[in-house]
């Protein structure tokens, strides 16, 4: 199942537009529950937490023999501060959160280490008209 018929009808419903822009013919090898983890994770938390009305997925230059995705939300973004933790398991930026109403702090720790897993890299950054902003690049298939 895909990304737009998986997340578009939940993104909807919280007025979030989901714009998925990944050609069809780009393939990588690897564990294929591991790589729907690092979309489906990424989703459930912009979708929750950010706060936007927009989630992008697309992709941009990358050196040959790679992929890169960028995926992106318009929301509030988080506190610079926070930034270099939020792929440490069991992080939570509201610490004051419990489990019940929003997760364990494992979600960005696990795509972290699914996209590591392929061979890839992941980074995180507040983008520069608001929401979070993460970069991830795959080795491409031979």
């Amino acid at each position: 199942m895909g990304i737009r018929a998986r997340y578009g009808t939940l993104a909807a419903a919280k007025g979030i537009a989901l714009e998925c822009n990944i050609p069809d013919k780009i393939t990588v090898t690897g564990n294929q529950s591991l790589l729907e983890s690092v979309f489906n994770n990424l989703l459930d938390n912009s979708i929750a937490y950010s706060d936007g009305t927009k989630i992008e997925i697309d992709t941009v230059a990358a050196p040959s023999g790679k992929i890169q995705i960028r995926f992106r939300d318009n929301g509030r973004g988080v506190p610079e501060i926070h930034l270099p933790h939020l792929f440490e398991r069991f992080y939570r930026i509201d610490k004051g959160r419990s489990r019940a109403a929003g997760g364990t702090g494992l979600g960005l720790a696990i795509v972290k280490n699914a996209v590591l897993l392929h061979g890839g890299t992941i980074s995180v950054e507040n983008g520069k008209e608001g929401g979070l902003l993460f970069l991830i690049s795959f080795p491409l298939s031979q």
